[in-house]
């Protein structure tokens, strides 16, 4: 009899839970399906206020793209090129929308008190890609390679040089100006942006304020459930 027999019947494969199974099971938990990809809205969300974050969010995709073909063909092609003004143009006009439409969206999740609900990680991860919104177009105004971005960067120089960030910000250097907004500031605006999105999936849509009964806008009033369908009260 072999030396293997002897020491019994081996364990089962897999009957400690490795890390990979512990890693899923925790995923699974926090991040459950039905909430990542729902099939189900409540009533409330087919309000106006709530289409501002998806039209935000697809101006932010149009305008990532946008600038990636204008990196594809270099920072000056849309200098001497129509198809690179056409797509230059594509890339302002979607950042125009993208910031019109986050404004509203901030505003309009602002006076609903959207913090709620254990939502105030979802609000500030919004504020933050906010900010760093504003510092990638800042960026892209400064790398225009005409006399408009000239001008900005000689006005901002002072203002930041003052504050201490023109030590390692130098607004007028194109390269440094160029890899802030086409590598680090967008990747950490997609990230935030990401994050936001992953935090509404597993918090949920925020709800309506009550009103001053204590009514939320999506459930019906008494005295509609009490009139019959035709409009008319039921005696």
């Amino acid at each position: 009899m072999s030396e293997a027999s002897d020491r019994g019947p081996a364990a089962p494969v897999g009957s400690r839970p490795g890390w990979t199974g512990t890693l899923r099971r925790g995923l699974t938990r926090l991040l459950p399906p039905d909430r990542l990809l729902p099939d189900k809205q409540p009533a409330y969300v087919t309000s106006w206020i709530y289409v501002f974050g998806v039209l935000t969010l697809s101006a932010l995709i149009v305008a990532l793209l946008s600038g990636g073909v204008l990196a594809l063909k270099g920072p000056a092609w849309w200098h001497y090129s129509a198809t690179g003004h056409f797509v230059n143009s594509t890339h302002l006009w979607s950042v125009e929308l993208f910031f019109a439409f986050m404004v509203i969206h901030l505003w309009g999740k602002f006076f609903m008190a959207a913090w709620r609900g254990r939502r105030a990680l979802t609000w500030i991860t919004g504020v933050l890609a906010f900010v760093g919104s504003i510092g990638t177009a800042f960026t892209g105004y400064l790398t225009q390679q005409n006399f408009d971005s000239q001008w900005i960067s000689t006005q901002a120089k002072d203002g930041l040089n003052s504050v201490g960030v023109g030590a390692f910000f130098n607004v007028t250097d194109f390269g440094q100006m160029l890899m802030w907004h086409i590598v680090l500031l967008p990747a950490i605006l997609a990230v935030l942006a990401a994050l936001h999105i992953l935090l509404v999936r597993i918090r949920g849509v925020v709800e309506p304020l009550p009103d001053a009964r204590g009514r939320r806008p999506s459930t019906p009033r008494p005295a509609d459930a009490d009139r019959s369908p035709n409009g008319s009260d039921d005696d």
